[in-house]
């Protein structure tokens, strides 16, 4: 087997590359709404952060998925959903596009109910990595740790979320496919289907992510399969959503894992909190502390365009719109959750004085 710095030195290039694309600050908060002069309803936010938004042409889609790189720019839509199961949207909140990234924080659910809020801690890790989210520096940086911590780093970033899929349950790679696929469906409230298109573009070129899985064998801290589990990973990140999926799902995540709409229990609260923890600490790639701290939610995007914001007992925020910034984040997704966020008072963050 091909050593371990063997590898880094064959990937290094890649990452540095890859920080390149991704480490540049986004310009996402500075059209920031200014407050309304009276207290919204949830549609009115919904609408006003539609409109006011809905000219942006900034960003660019992701370019290296050839499905993703051809994605309409112009379609935009948002959609809130609280945990008594009201809907709010606007625009092309029903548009199907790939779930990406997104995909991890319900994986991620899923192995945590099935083996224990302690799973991931003790082999993966909950840190910011501090490194792109397809590094493989990160994983040669994160083992000569002297704390200890697992040289995944963090389930939201690739080497995580790769690791997190080797801990699927099943018999058989179907089996575990099935797994993943039926608790998102469940977090969406119905059933959700695989892009066979975008699957196959992203499985002719995933060398990267299967060096990392074979990188995290070589340190033991994959658990299976390196070429079932890179094929399991690839699947999760290419099923179809809508803004309105994701926001059923993020509510599902918000209500303590009961899905509001359809009224099933999906995961428990303690897994759902932990969730959402991690989401603060990884889910907007390079930028997620600029995202705390501007707007005060746990949040996920991918680079298919989506991004959910969740609010912890009341709602969830979710957008699509493909064009990213230069870290992988949609430019009118960041914008649009900030300022339905930002008009409804719900960061998590928020002290009422009164």
């Amino acid at each position: 087997m091909t050593k371990p710095h063997a590898l880094l030195t064959c990937l290094v290039t890649l990452s540095v590359t890859s920080y390149a694309f991704l480490s540049q600050p986004h310009a996402a908060s500075a059209r920031e709404a200014s407050p309304p002069a009276h207290t919204l309803t949830i549609q009115q936010a919904v609408d006003r952060a539609y409109t006011r938004y809905k000219a942006v042409s900034d960003g660019a889609n992701a370019s290296y998925i050839p499905y993703l790189a051809k994605a309409d720019t112009k379609l935009y839509g948002i959609a809130v959903v609280t945990t008594n199961g009201k809907i709010f949207k606007a625009g092309d909140a029903d548009y199907l596009f790939p779930v990406e990234s997104i995909a991890k924080v319900f994986t991620l659910a899923h192995v945590l109910k099935a083996q224990g809020t302690d799973v991931i801690q003790k082999k993966i890790g909950v840190n910011a990595t501090g490194l792109p989210f397809n590094s493989a520096l990160a994983v040669e940086l994160n083992n000569d740790k002297l704390t200890g911590s697992p040289p995944p780093g963090n389930p939201l970033v690739n080497a995580g979320a790769i690791a997190t899929a080797s801990l699927v349950e099943g018999h058989s790679p179907e089996a575990k496919w099935e797994s993943v696929l039926s608790t998102a469906s469940a977090f969406a409230g119905r059933q959700l289907a695989l892009n066979k298109d975008v699957y196959t573009s992203e499985m002719a070129d995933n060398q990267h992510n299967l060096a990392i899985a074979i990188l995290l064998q070589s340190y033991n801290y994959l658990y299976a399969d390196p070429t079932e589990t890179i094929d399991l990973y690839t699947r999760e990140c290419s099923y179809n959503v809508s803004a309105q999926d994701l926001a059923v799902m993020g509510a599902t995540l918000a209500s303590g894992g009961t899905n509001p709409v359809t009224h099933k229990k999906v995961t428990d609260a303690t897994t759902s909190a932990r969730v959402l923890a991690v989401m603060a600490t990884a889910g907007l790639y390079n930028t997620s502390g600029e995202w705390l701290y501007n707007v005060g939610l746990p949040a996920k995007s991918g680079v298919g365009g989506g991004i959910v914001a969740v609010v912890p007992g009341k709602m969830a925020i979710a957008v699509y719109s493909s064009a990213l910034d230069t870290a992988g984040n949609s430019v009118r997704g960041q914008l649009a959750i900030q300022s339905v966020a930002h008009d409804l008072k719900v960061s998590i963050f928020q002290i009422n004085t009164n």
